[in-house]
């Protein structure tokens, strides 16, 4: 056979849109990833689907509509399994979320994401919880961090933001940018204002927050290490006057040093196991 057979160098250059491809594959790993803070995980309907989202064979709308046609037979049939629903239809609209170019630092933002992020799972969602709660921790062998009073949720939030407002970014340096994110964000999920979701709808928040500011995010970071950024959160917040334990930011600020410089940290949850808990007696 002759050489020349060989030779594509005439062909035609197909133009093939990357950046859309992995924009849509950077979204769903995010959405997916932060699942793993409530321990679920996508039925392999969705994850077929999603394939199809980010091949440009399915709109997000077109994904959203073939979820409820499936969770629809799925109740029919009395077949439902609660979490993977959770993880499909949160994961879907942390997507479609991501795609809308809007954000508000405002309370009222914050409501709207987890309205948005929650509407198809939870009755109370967007609306502020009534009671006060703790959570068992691992790393701080079941002990809670203290969250916000119940009655004044809405009031410590205004004043968080009222402090980030008053923040110009565009002359700090990356260095105060990271601190500053990182004290934001752990406050933020301290109020804790919801009776779940709060950690994901901190992470959209954020997210949205960071890319109005004109940062690159690289979200991709969720996929592999939404546990550790909700640990890091816990560490932040945590403290013990009787064993003398304070609050902890350094774990939230290597996460958003690898979010927002590219680092690569070492980010392991074991690492944020506060010791002194587990060798003081119970």
């Amino acid at each position: 056979m002759d050489e020349r057979e060989f030779d594509s160098s005439n062909n035609e250059y197909i133009d093939i849109n990357r950046s859309d491809y992995y924009s849509k594959k950077l979204d769903w790993d995010m959405a997916i990833g932060l699942q793993k803070v409530d321990n679920l995980k996508p039925s392999k309907y969705l994850e077929n689907l999603l394939e199809e989202n980010i091949s440009g064979n399915l709109t997000i709308t077109e994904v959203k509509n073939e979820l409820r046609d499936y969770y629809i037979e799925k109740e029919r049939k009395n077949d439902i399994n609660y979490n993977e629903l959770e993880c499909d239809f949160v994961s879907t609209r942390i997507v479609e979320l991501l795609d809308i170019n809007h954000f508000e630092l405002s309370v009222n933002y914050i409501k709207y994401i987890h309205k948005y992020l929650f509407q198809d799972v939870y009755e109370f969602a967007g609306e502020f919880r009534r009671v006060n709660f703790s959570k068992k921790e691992k790393i701080l062998n079941n002990d809670s961090v203290s969250y916000g009073d119940s009655k004044n949720l809405n009031e410590s939030l205004e004043y968080d933001i009222s402090l980030e407002k008053e923040k110009d970014y565009d002359n700090m340096n990356i260095v105060d940018v990271i601190n500053n994110i990182s004290d934001f964000s752990s406050r933020i999920w301290q109020v804790h204002p919801f009776r779940e979701g709060n950690t994901r709808t901190t992470a959209i928040f954020i997210q949205k927050y960071l890319i109005s500011l004109g940062y690159k995010v690289d979200n991709s970071l969720f996929k592999d290490k939404s546990v550790y950024f909700r640990n890091a959160l816990v560490r932040s917040n945590y403290f013990n006057n009787y064993l003398n334990i304070r609050e902890d930011n350094s774990f939230l600020i290597k996460f958003y040093e690898n979010l927002l410089l590219g680092k690569n940290n070492n980010l392991h949850s074991s690492d944020l196991i506060v010791k002194e808990l587990f060798n003081e007696e119970k």
